[in-house]
């Protein structure tokens, strides 16, 4: 098995697109430490080689705390997946400084310190693969999203950047961007959608999926399949890169 006792850690790791990674990693020998904010829905999901831990995003000294103790439990950090995030959107003038700071906070501030806790233990390693869930919004926007997009543009930036920072280092940094995937996160904006544009759940569904270019939601284990790759030893001139998961161009 390609990752055979490798400690991996996976943010928003009990359900959707973290869940499928972490799932898919274990497949290939890796022992999992997947986070999410709620205990149950971990413990639900977790199968062998997967190790639950209780982690807010949005709280760096959490992040701090619990990256540390999977580390002392498990051995160093080689595969950092930066998972977790949320998908709300609001139009421009309808974007309080609070909604703003929400996103950022989650998907932009989360996603850094989840990376820089990580980093900490792997370069004690010869060899380490940092993964940022970013967004086809991150790479082109999205109409009435301005906030989340930004999120999601900024970690794709901050990807690149800590490629450029680590060249000659055994360590990649890339970002994954997806469109629309067939997850929780599209249920409930099913609803927010509706409910906002006056259409039928349906309608607010077609909304979202014919967004994708190939007309139909992505399977979760797609982007798990990116996200080993991206493991591959083979991959290792793969780096600040950005692998589009939309059903077409962006």
């Amino acid at each position: 098995m390609m990752l055979d006792g490798k400690h991996a850690i996976v943010t928003g790791g009990g359900t959707g697109i973290g869940l499928a990674i972490a799932r898919a990693l274990v497949a290939q020998g890796a022992q999992v430490t997947i986070t999410g904010r709620r205990m149950e829905v971990l413990k639900e999901v977790a199968e062998p080689g997967m190790f639950p831990a209780v982690m807010d995003v949005t709280d760096e000294n959490q992040i701090i705390d619990v990256t540390a103790a999977a580390v002392e439990a498990r051995g160093p950090i080689q595969i950092c997946v930066a998972n977790a995030g949320i998908a709300e959107g609001k139009k421009l003038h309808k974007t309080s400084s609070d909604f703003w700071r929400k996103i950022m906070t989650t998907n932009l501030d989360g996603c850094f310190y989840t990376v820089r806790e990580s980093l900490k233990s792997m370069m004690t390693t010869d060899w380490g693969r940092c993964i940022a869930v970013s967004s086809i919004a991150g790479l082109r926007g999205s109409a009435g999203a301005g906030a989340y997009a930004a999120s999601k543009h900024g970690v794709i930036g901050m990807m690149r950047s800590f490629a450029e920072d680590f060249l000659q280092e055994p360590y990649t940094f890339n970002s994954i961007c997806p469109g629309y995937v067939d997850t929780p996160i599209v249920t409930r904006n099913t609803d927010s959608i509706s409910q906002r544009a006056g259409v039928s759940e349906q309608e607010a569904r077609d909304m979202m999926v014919n967004l994708n270019r190939h007309k139909k939601l992505i399977l979760p284990e797609e982007v798990a399949a990116a996200a080993v790759w991206l493991c591959n030893p083979l991959c290792e001139s793969v780096n600040g890169s950005e692998i589009a998961i939309g059903g077409g161009q962006v």
